[in-house]
């Protein structure tokens, strides 16, 4: 059984991933109302409620063979500050990373590493910011590669997610995990771009990791959505004409199609600032029915925020996504205990990492990488 450290831990997403074959040595958040619901699931024996740049490696209890790291997004990401990792969310980073260094200065850092962000970590400051990443794992001993996984593979929600994988240099690697250039399902110019302004010394380090993908989603955004749902009320007919308001001829003709459907219809909205065509902006609300949902995002505000609509026998209804659809968006289980208030059952599947996405990469590439650290460890003793 492997085991492993899993920073900015949330509500436990990655340990649901992970599965039984592992185990948990110690979980770290900030964050209380997080730290709460992962107690409740996971239970408090190995959780620490802390700032990440307070822990010391003392804090950390034996040797883990995997430290699970998804730090905040929120200043990497395209819709964000764009401070980077010069922000003071995003910037957690580095006291996450001066564990581990401190780590292999006691001899007992994790062999393998995995960090989970937004795409935009790859572009962020034209690169920099990923240059810096890759050069700060490199420079401590690890080989790595980048894959993007959008999550529609393995539920009905598009979140493209960023996961670097870093194995220490001193292990070899099974060729089956590798091959000689990205794969187009893991967005390959965009991978391609960001290796090619690593460094030389940095691009040496570097592994094009191999993921199958599953052989298909068998599960639609209808397959989630409740009819009579908890935490939300269906919205008044004038807030649902006033959300119709907002959309522009080419969303309104989506709706329209959605009405002349024989079936009933789901849709997801976000509402959005465009340009008015005048200079000025204006907010929108757009809809897809395409079965598959917008990617969730923490609730800062209203548009933050994804309204569903259900179009059926010619009747329009709206509403809020409830807590429990945004929680099987993510992949988690209906016995998965949940916040009670909308806003942090919401930001706590928004702020998380899809849990079968997890799960595959660990059936696929972690696990093997596991099977070649215990191998080596055994022949040493």
């Amino acid at each position: 059984m492997g085991l492993y450290y899993e920073f900015f831990a949330g509500g436990g997403m990655a340990r649901a991933g992970l599965g039984p074959g592992w185990s948990c040595l110690f979980a770290n958040d900030i964050d209380p109302k997080k730290a709460s619901t992962y107690a409740q699931n996971w239970g408090a024996e190995n959780l620490k409620v802390e700032d990440v740049s307070n822990l010391k490696s003392s804090d950390l209890p034996g040797t883990a063979d995997l430290a699970w790291a998804s730090f905040p997004c929120q200043d990497l990401s395209l819709a964000g500050s764009g401070a980077g990792l010069s922000g003071k969310r995003s910037g957690t980073f580095w006291p996450f990373w001066n564990l581990i260094t401190d780590l292999s200065k006691e001899g007992r850092a994790p062999p393998i590493i995995v960090l989970e962000n937004v795409r935009g970590a790859l572009t962020s400051h034209d690169g920099k910011d990923f240059t810096a990443i890759g050069s700060k794992i490199s420079h401590t001993g690890y080989r790595f590669g980048a894959l993007v996984i959008d999550a529609v593979h393995f539920v009905p929600q598009s979140r493209p997610r960023l996961f670097i994988v870093a194995i220490d240099e001193n292990y070899p690697i099974p060729n089956q995990l590798t091959e000689h250039r990205p794969q187009e399902i893991t967005f390959y110019k965009t991978l391609r771009k960001a290796f090619t302004r690593l460094p030389s010394d940095v691009a040496g380090k570097w592994v094009w990791w191999k993921l199958p993908l599953p052989s298909g989603r068998n599960t639609l955004l209808s397959d989630i959505i409740e009819d009579e749902p908890k935490a939300v009320e269906w919205n008044s007919f004038e807030y649902t004409q006033k959300i119709l308001s907002l959309m522009s001829p080419i969303n309104l003709e989506k709706v329209e199609k959605a009405k002349r459907a024989r079936s009933r219809r789901i849709g997801t909205i976000y509402k959005r600032t465009r340009p008015d065509g005048k200079g000025g902006k204006i907010q929108r609300a757009e809809i897809r029915f395409d079965d598959i949902a917008g990617c969730l995002r923490t609730p800062a505000g209203g548009s933050s925020r994804q309204t569903i609509m259900v179009v059926e026998d010619g009747m329009i209804r709206t509403r809020l996504l409830s807590p429990r659809e945004a929680a099987r968006l993510m992949g988690l289980p209906d016995d998965y205990q949940l916040p009670c208030k909308y806003n942090d059952a919401y930001h706590l599947a928004g702020d998380g990492v899809v849990v079968p996405v997890v799960r595959h990469l660990s059936e696929q590439i972690l696990e093997s990488l596991l099977a070649v650290v215990m191998s080596n460890q055994e022949e040493a003793a």
